[in-house]
C-alpha cells in the first residue's frame, strides 16, 4: 500500500513526469477482479469501499471534476528539468545556503582584520614630542659645553665626575636592570635603598617605568611592540625613541606585562612616587653642589660638567646597548637574534655588552658567560654585596645549558677559540660521536 504511494510521489516530484492529487489517491490495496482506480491525473469522486468491499465513488457536487492541485505548467516542468540537470535537490538547498553564508562571514572577518591592520599602520605616523626633543637638545649641546669646561675645572671635579658616573651606572645595571627588570638576584632592604638612590642620580626615569619598558623590549624584541626597535635604525634605537611618539603596540603591551613584583616592592614604588623631587635632588643639586661647596668649584662650570656632561654621558653609554649591541658583533648563542656580543660596550657599560648571551639567558645575574670583573664591574659589585650578605639568590646558567644552546642556535663563533672547538664533529658514518638520535633516524631510513 505505502509502496505504491511512495513510488507515485517519487515519480512525480523527483522526475517531474506526473502530477499527483493526494485527495484522489487511494490508500487501500486493489481488490482482485476489480477495475483499477482511474489513472492518476483525473478523479471522478472520492474513493471509498462499500460494505461488500467494492469500490464506490461519490460524485463531485455539480458534476465537476477535482482539479490537480499540484498540476505543473509546461514552464514549471521545464524549470524542474533544468534544476535536475544542474544537480539541484530541494533538501540540499538550505545546507548550501548556510555554507555560503559561513564562507562569506569568514571572508568578511578576514577582510576586517586586514583593514584594521592596514588602518593601524596608516594611522601610526610617529610624531615628534617637542618638549622631549628640546630636553635632548639642551642636554647634548650643554654636554659639549661641559666637556669644554672640564679642561679648565679643578682636578677634583674630574674625579667627582668619574665617581658619580660609576655610582649612577651601578644604579642602572645592578638596580633597574638586573634586579628590578630581570629578578636575577634578590637584594636586602639596605641594598635596594642604595640602588634606588644611585639610580636616581642617573636620572633615567623611575625604576618601575624603566623596568616595564625593558621587560617589553625582551618580550617583544625587534617588533613594533619594542620601545626601541633596532629594525627602525641606529638613531631611533639609540635616542630617537625618547622624543618620538611610541607605536600603539608599545602602549598596548605596557598594560599586559606583569609588574606585580615591583608593585610589592616598597622601595621601588617610593622612588616612583617621588621621582621628580628625587631627580632634582640626586641628579642635579647634589652632583653640582658638592664641588662648589667642598673645593670652591665655579657653580656655573660645575652645572655644565656635573649635570649636562655627566648625565648625557651616562645616557648615551646606557643606550649603546640598545643600538651598538643590537647591530654589531658576533652571535655565539642565537644567530636568529639581533642582539650581539660587543666587548667595547661591556667596558663602557659595566658589563652590559654581552648582549646576545643576555637575550638568550636574561635571568643570569652576570649577563654574560666570559669576562672578568674588568669587563663586568656590575657582576663584581653583586658578588661583593653577596659576600657582605646584602644580596642572595644569584641565578646563573649551567655550562651544559650554554653549550647546548650555542651548538643548536649559535653562529659558530662560540667554539672557535676554546676547548670545545670541534668537539662533536664526525668524520662520517660509523663515527662514535654521531648523536644517538641521528643513528636511530639513519637506521629507519636504511630499513
Amino acid at each position: 500500500m505505502w509502496k505504491r504511494v511512495y513510488q507515485t510521489y517519487h515519480r512525480t516530484n523527483f522526475h517531474g513526469t506526473q502530477s499527483v492529487d493526494w485527495a484522489c489517491m487511494c490508500l487501500s490495496s486493489p481488490i482482485p477482479g476489480q477495475k483499477q482506480a482511474p489513472a492518476v491525473g483525473h478523479c471522478n469522486g472520492s474513493c471509498s469501499l462499500d460494505r461488500n468491499g467494492n469500490r464506490s465513488s461519490t460524485s463531485v457536487p455539480n458534476g465537476g471534476e477535482l482539479k490537480h492541485r499540484t498540476h505543473a505548467t509546461d514552464a514549471t516542468q521545464n524549470l524542474i528539468k533544468d534544476e535536475e540537470n544542474l544537480g539541484y535537490k530541494e533538501e540540499n538547498a538550505v545546507y548550501k545556503e548556510n555554507a555560503l553564508e559561513q564562507q562569506k562571514l569568514l571572508q568578511e572577518q578576514d577582510q576586517k582584520l586586514k583593514d584594521a591592520e592596514q588602518e593601524e599602520e596608516e594611522e601610526y605616523k610617529p610624531q615628534i614630542r617637542w618638549p622631549d626633543l628640546g630636553a635632548q637638545a639642551f642636554l647634548h649641546i650643554g654636554a659639549l659645553y661641559g666637556l669644554y669646561q672640564l679642561f679648565y675645572a679643578n682636578f677634583y671635579t674630574f674625579l667627582w665626575v668619574v665617581v658619580t658616573v660609576w655610582v649612577s651606572g651601578i644604579g642602572i645595571t645592578a638596580g633597574a636592570h638586573r634586579l628590578w627588570s630581570h629578578k636575577s638576584y634578590t637584594a636586602s632592604l639596605p641594598l635596594r635603598i642604595l640602588l634606588a638612590f644611585a639610580f636616581s642620580i642617573a636620572g633615567q626615569r623611575d625604576a618601575y617605568t624603566w623596568a616595564l619598558d625593558h621587560r617589553i623590549h625582551h618580550k617583544f624584541s625587534e617588533t613594533d611592540a619594542d620601545p626601541h626597535n633596532a629594525k627602525r635604525g641606529f638613531f631611533f634605537a639609540h635616542v630617537g625613541w625618547l622624543f618620538l611618539t611610541p607605536h600603539p603596540k608599545v602602549v598596548a603591551k605596557r598594560k599586559v606585562i606583569d609588574m606585580s613584583d615591583l608593585e610589592a616592592d616598597a622601595v621601588c614604588m617610593f622612588q616612583r612616587k617621588y621621582y621628580i623631587p628625587l631627580f632634582a635632588l640626586c641628579s642635579i643639586i647634589l652632583p653640582v653642589a658638592v664641588p662648589w661647596y667642598f673645593w670652591n668649584e665655579d657653580l656655573w662650570m660645575s652645572f655644565w660638567i656635573n649635570f649636562n656632561m655627566r648625565f648625557t654621558w651616562t645616557l648615551n653609554v646606557a643606550f649603546f646597548v640598545n643600538s651598538v649591541a643590537h647591530m654589531y658583533g658576533n652571535k655565539p648563542y642565537d644567530r636568529n637574534l639581533m642582539s650581539t656580543e660587543a666587548p667595547i660596550v661591556s667596558l663602557l657599560a659595566m658589563g652590559e655588552g654581552w648582549h646576545n648571551y643576555h637575550h638568550v639567558f636574561p635571568w643570569d645575574y652576570k649577563t654574560g658567560e666570559f669576562g672578568n670583573y674588568s669587563l663586568n664591574i656590575t657582576t663584581g659589585f653583586i658578588d661583593f654585596c653577596a659576600w657582605l650578605g646584602l644580596a642572595k639568590g644569584r641565578k646563573s646558567v649551567s655550562p651544559d645549558m650554554v653549550l647546548r644552546r650555542a651548538r643548536k642556535c649559535g653562529d659558530g663563533t662560540r667554539f672557535l677559540d676554546d676547548e670545545f672547538a670541534h668537539k662533536d664533529q664526525v668524520w662520517g658514518f660509523g663515527d662514535k660521536d654521531i648523536p644517538r638520535e641521528d643513528i636511530v633516524e639513519l637506521a629507519k631510513m636504511q630499513n
